[in-house]
């Protein structure tokens, strides 16, 4: 036999107001003890289920870009990395090469932040809704070979094809076969002008071309990948081996 509270709660779950039906005995509560006017009550009620929901969505999304690590924008140092303007950052931040589609290049030695960056652009991504999947290039190319006969590998693939930014991190750190190169091109192609990509590499573009052994197929990957992108080139001193700690005091 429900009470009056419980038949409440079940109103709600049949209206899929999940969040609502969990918190209502104690929304009530408050609802009695600061004496809500109707319209106060159900502003608080759909907000609460509004807001759950989207720290969910999120949850979620955080949990489908699998970053090896969390640092933010505001994590990276600047004035220890001189690559990178403030106003740069800001335009980074703000999202709107993202709604265009733009690529972005990160170009650099080992240490000098490429990935952190990457990272938390991707992070900033989340926070304003959109699907993000990071994803080191050897990791990328074992989903490409094993995709057709591993389940794991087209769920994965599948992910990244709905991603609204992907970030492929080492680009080109080692080459590729005809192959390998075929289905990359075949990933590049599919993304091309429905998501943005963040690539990462310490090899410039026109080194790309060597690492992907067939020439048309390098050239047609480069087309795609560089029609609308910002190379940002990061030429600083390792971060990591200006602030490493030593055994040896």
């Amino acid at each position: 036999m429900y009470t009056g509270l419980e038949e409440l709660q079940q109103v709600f779950k049949q209206l899929r107001l999940s969040e609502v039906s969990s918190e209502l005995p104690l929304l009530m509560r408050q609802a009695e003890q600061q004496s809500w006017t109707y319209h106060e009550f159900l502003t608080h009620l759909l907000t609460f289920e509004v807001n759950r929901r989207e720290e969910k969505n999120k949850e979620k999304r955080l949990k489908w870009a699998k970053f090896p690590y969390q640092k933010s924008l505001e994590d990276y140092d600047i004035n220890e990395q001189k690559s990178i303007t403030e106003r740069q950052m800001k335009q980074l931040k703000a999202m709107h090469w993202l709604e265009q589609q733009y690529n972005l290049i990160l170009l650099g030695p080992p240490g000098v932040g490429k990935t952190h960056i990457a990272i938390g652009i991707g992070l900033e991504a989340i926070e304003q809704g959109y699907q993000v999947m990071f994803l080191p290039m050897g990791e990328l190319m074992t989903i490409l070979k094993t995709s057709e006969y591993t389940r794991k590998s087209q769920i994965t693939l599948n992910r990244i094809k709905q991603s609204d930014l992907i970030i492929i991190d080492d680009l080109m750190y080692i080459a590729m076969d005809q192959r390998e190169a075929n289905q990359f091109f075949h990933l590049i192609n599919h993304l091309y002008e429905r998501s943005s990509i963040i690539l990462t590499s310490n090899k410039s573009p026109d080194q790309w071309g060597e690492l992907l052994g067939d020439e048309g197929i390098a050239t047609a990957i480069l087309d795609r990948l560089l029609h609308r992108v910002e190379v940002i080139q990061m030429n600083d001193e390792s971060y990591r081996m200006k602030n490493r700690e030593s055994v040896f005091k």
